[in-house]
This record gives C-alpha cells, sequence and structure tokens, in this order.
C-alpha cells in the first residue's frame, strides 16, 4: 500500500519542519489502515515550491491499484472557483458588473417569487422584493438551493423536477437553468446564505458572455494557459484506470464501500457541464490553478487575472461583514462555518479564532463532495491540497486536522 513521497525543496529552505511535516502522512494514513477511506494524495506547497507530496493507500480497493501522483479525483465543487476565476475574467473585459441583473443575461430569472409556506406540491410564495444579482450567484446569496440538502420545501421541489445529486438525462445547462428558475427562492437575494447550484447557473451566464460552451471557456481562458492538461470533464477509455474509485461508509460500519452508481458518472461525456461540480481533475493540475492563486493571478509568466480582481474575490463579501454562522441556513456546506465568510467564489477565514485552527486571516478555501479540499494562505504564501474520494464530505474532519498538521508544521 505504501506511500510515496516527491517534492521540489527541501522543507526549512521554506521554513517547514520537515519532522512535523512527516505528521501529516502518519495522521492520514490511520484513515486508510483502518478502512475508512481507501487511500489519499496531499500536496502543500509554499512560496511557489512544493513542500511535501504524498500519497498512501489504493485509488481502487477493488482492483488492488495504489493512489498514483497522476491518479484522477472527481473534484465535485472544487470546480467552483474555476467557474469563479472565468466569470471574473469577463468581469475585468467588461463583460458584466456585480449589480447586473442575472436576467439581463437570462431572462428566466427575471421576476423571482420567494417561498412563504406550503408544500411542495402547493407552495406558498410571494413576489421577490430584490432581483438576483452576478455577486448573488458568486456568494451563495441568491436564494437557490441544492436538491439533495433535504432541508426545505424548495429543495423538494428541486427533486420533483429530477435536480437531485445527479441532473436528469437529456437536459443541458441552459434547460437546467430554465428549470431552477421556475421555482420559488428561499429567500430575498442578499439577505441570507445558502450553499446551492448558483455556481451551475454563474456557469450558463459565463456561456453567455462567452458565446461559447463552459468546457471551451475552461479550455481557452484556464486550463490550456495554466497547463492543466489533465484536468476534464469526463475520463475516457485509455485513462480509465487512473481513475480513483469513490466510495461511501458502509452502513453500520465506517468501513469504505464502492459507490460505483454515481462514481461511473465520471466515465461518460456529461449532456450538462456542471460548473458547479464538474470537473476531474489530478494533484498536480489543481497545484497549478492554487499557486496561480496564491501568485496574485499568474502563474510561470502567464496572467489569468489581476491582483486587484484577486484581492477583491477574496475578501468578505457578505452584506454588513457577515459571516456564514449568522447569515447561513445550517444547512450542507464544504467549509466550517464558525468565523469564516464568503468571497466570491471562495470561502474567505475572518476569525482563525473562532475557527478553532491557526490559520491566516484571509486564507481563502473549498472543497469537494468526494471529501477533496483546497486552501489558499496569502499571508504565508501556503497552498495545501487533498484529494480522496468518500461521499459526503461531511464525513470526517479531516480538512480541519489537516490545516492543524500543516500550521503546527510552518516554524518560521
Amino acid at each position: 500500500m505504501g506511500e510515496d513521497v516527491a517534492v521540489e525543496v527541501d522543507a526549512d529552505e521554506v521554513g517547514f519542519d520537515a519532522e512535523r511535516l512527516a505528521r501529516i502522512d502518519r495522521h492520514l494514513a490511520r484513515y486508510v489502515d483502518d478502512g475508512r477511506l481507501a487511500g489519499w494524495q496531499v500536496v502543500v506547497s509554499r512560496r511557489g515550491k512544493r513542500v511535501h507530496s504524498s500519497t498512501y493507500g489504493l485509488r481502487d480497493k477493488e482492483a488492488g491499484r495504489p493512489v498514483e501522483h497522476d491518479t484522477l479525483w472527481r473534484i465535485y465543487s472544487m470546480t467552483k472557483p474555476v467557474t469563479s476565476v472565468a466569470a471574473m475574467q469577463l468581469f475585468e473585459e467588461g463583460a458584466f458588473a456585480l449589480n447586473d441583473e442575472v436576467s439581463r443575461y437570462l431572462p428566466a430569472f427575471a421576476d423571482m417569487r420567494i417561498l412563504r409556506g406550503g408544500t411542495a406540491e402547493a407552495p406558498k410564495t410571494a413576489p421577490a422584493t430584490e432581483p438576483i444579482r452576478m455577486w448573488h450567484l458568486l456568494t451563495h446569496t441568491a436564494g437557490l438551493t441544492y436538491g439533495f440538502t433535504r432541508s426545505s420545501v424548495v429543495d423538494e421541489m428541486y427533486r420533483h423536477a429530477g435536480s437531485d445529486f445527479n441532473q436528469p438525462a437529456g437536459v443541458d445547462l441552459a434547460a437546467q437553468c430554465d428549470v431552477w428558475a421556475s421555482m420559488p427562492l428561499l429567500f430575498e437575494p442578499g439577505t441570507s446564505w445558502n450553499y446551492s447550484v448558483a455556481t451551475d447557473v454563474l456557469g450558463r451566464v459565463v456561456e453567455v458572455l462567452a458565446g461559447k460552451r463552459l468546457d471551451e471557456v475552461f479550455a481557452e481562458r484556464i486550463l490550456g494557459p495554466l497547463g492543466m492538461t489533465d484536468t476534464r470533464w469526463w475520463v475516457d477509455e485509455p485513462d480509465a484506470a487512473r481513475l480513483a474509485a469513490l466510495y461511501v461508509p458502509a452502513p453500520g460500519t465506517s468501513e469504505a464501500l464502492r459507490y460505483d452508481t454515481i462514481g461511473n458518472g465520471a466515465l461518460r461525456s456529461p449532456e450538462l457541464l456542471n460548473g458547479g461540480a464538474g470537473l476531474v481533475s489530478t494533484a498536480h493540475d489543481y497545484d497549478r490553478f492554487t499557486r496561480m492563486l496564491v501568485s496574485g493571478g499568474s502563474l510561470d509568466g502567464t496572467r489569468l487575472l489581476s491582483p486587484r480582481t484577486l484581492r477583491f474575490m477574496t475578501r468578505n463579501h457578505l452584506p454588513r461583514g457577515g459571516l456564514l454562522a449568522s447569515m447561513g441556513r445550517g444547512q450542507f456546506s464544504e467549509t466550517a462555518y464558525d468565523g469564516v465568510g464568503f468571497g466570491l467564489g471562495f470561502s474567505v477565514l475572518v476569525d482563525p479564532v473562532a475557527y478553532k485552527v491557526p490559520a491566516s486571516q484571509g486564507e481563502f478555501a473549498w472543497g469537494g463532495a468526494a471529501s477533496t479540499a483546497f486552501w489558499v494562505d496569502p499571508a504565508e504564501q501556503i497552498t495545501a491540497a487533498f484529494f480522496t474520494q468518500l461521499l459526503p464530505s461531511s464525513t470526517y474532519a479531516i480538512r480541519t486536522e489537516l490545516r492543524q498538521l500543516v500550521y503546527t508544521a510552518l516554524v518560521d
């Protein structure tokens, strides 16, 4: 099963203690050794240099295939920051303003209504007094939701319309956005925070503004320029063996149980390009994306965003300086709520003390449904990413544990 480590620089050259970094692997190995995870991969960089990169366990338990450095992972909602970067590239070109009404680009989102009561079969609604604006999509304050959260009448309506964890067959992104637009909102846009399909809708706006499909936009504006050659929307036969299997905790135990019902979706070309959850990637590719972010929008001489735009994106944009703990609906999210705000496409750490990890104020991050995660710390010039394939991501507290181990290995 073994451990595989490759680094670009000695830890002490960039202020880390190598022995303390080794605690990361010893801690995470326990998740594999006791069966909770099949395998994992972790990458930590500082000042543009990879300081810790390791793999452990199996990408496919049933086939006995180990995790390798080119293993392909379903990154699910770690697609969202890519979509948000694409949108803000268009913003920099003057294609839209953050206060623009979304209905200017997607007319179906005009005249939205707010849920006031009733049932999924007979909802009681009232006209919204505030339109959905572009910044609402980028901050998950639009009043949209997810069908799989199972916490409200609105998400039940999404499921009745076929929008659950997987989307219905034969529906593209444009058609699916029209379906979501036909549903009531959970709240007046801008008044609360709720994790949702907002980034998928944003992806459709990107398509309209760019005049191209989302996969073409990604390829031309982000994946190609950054050399993210392994990042794609699905995995075809030549690379199928590189794709990690997807798992869930077995009922009544903590053993990782293979879940091909959803996992095999990554082996088919998608009809719907989910800007919120569609990509498959590698640790190497996503490390390049996060290193672009920590470097102020450029990497290896290729600039995707201006430093000022990126600094703006990674400030807390919740109204009146709100935090997820006060503005969130208490539903599922890919981050803890305490001490955390939200920017334009990323969670933003406002109060490390409330978060209970010795991280930096201003760190920005996100994760994916299969327990993948990343964060970027501009103050310390650190990026870190973790990859495994276990649904749901709320099963274990690996994300905060990894931060704890990384930051306590930092000694300068």
